[in-house]
């Protein structure tokens, strides 16, 4: 599984809030909500992420494999 706790931290660093993602960069709050939650989001806003923070994927997002 995908998670994105990395990106919360990563903005933190920045000086990034989810309202200046929302009000100067176009991110719907249903998008920060998959993000939140760890749900499906597709590669553009994963690669619109990394451009805005000027950061590599790993710094955003982290793969956890799912225990059998």
């Amino acid at each position: 599984m995908i998670v994105f706790d990395r990106l919360w931290q990563t903005m933190k660093d920045r000086g990034f809030s989810q309202y200046r993602l929302i009000q100067e960069y176009g991110f719907s709050t249903g998008q920060l909500d998959r993000l939140r939650n760890n749900r499906n989001v597709n590669t553009y806003t994963l690669n619109m992420l990394c451009g805005i923070l000027h950061c590599r994927l790993e710094e955003i997002a982290e793969f956890l494999p799912e225990e059998e």
